[in-house]
């Protein structure tokens, strides 16, 4: 079982032009949360479409999960991040994406990822 006071935070740094690094961080953010971490992505570059209503549904990848299923997973028992910067270079606000996805800063994943007891992956 879970420690209570293990998190998991998984920074996503690319898009579809990689769609097995991609497929792979989702898949584990959603495997961390099902196994009853806390866990938090963030999207930064081309991931930050992912958060995006309908951008998941339209990435498939054979053998795999469907993203917009562990993205769903995810954003139930976990947080979805988008970087500000990202967002901020692809036009995006906290209106065009999914609810629960939130726009934070730099300043907020160093927080995350230097809190005790926190594992941080970068895809």
């Amino acid at each position: 079982m879970p420690s209570a006071h293990r998190s998991l935070v998984v920074k996503v740094t690319c898009g579809v032009e990689a769609p097995e690094r991609l497929n792979q961080a989702v898949t584990v953010a959603a495997t961390a949360v099902a196994s009853g971490y806390a866990v938090s992505l963030w999207l930064t570059g081309e991931a930050s479409w992912l958060a995006v209503p309908g951008r998941a549904e339209q990435f498939e990848l054979a053998q795999a999960a469907p993203l917009s299923d562990l993205l769903a997973a995810v954003l139930e028992s976990g947080r979805v991040t988008v970087c500000g910067q990202c967002a901020a270079r692809r036009e995006l606000t906290t209106d065009d994406l999914l609810a629960g996805v939130t726009i934070r800063g730099a300043a907020a994943y160093v927080e995350e990822v230097m809190t005790e007891g926190t594992q941080a992956l970068v895809y």
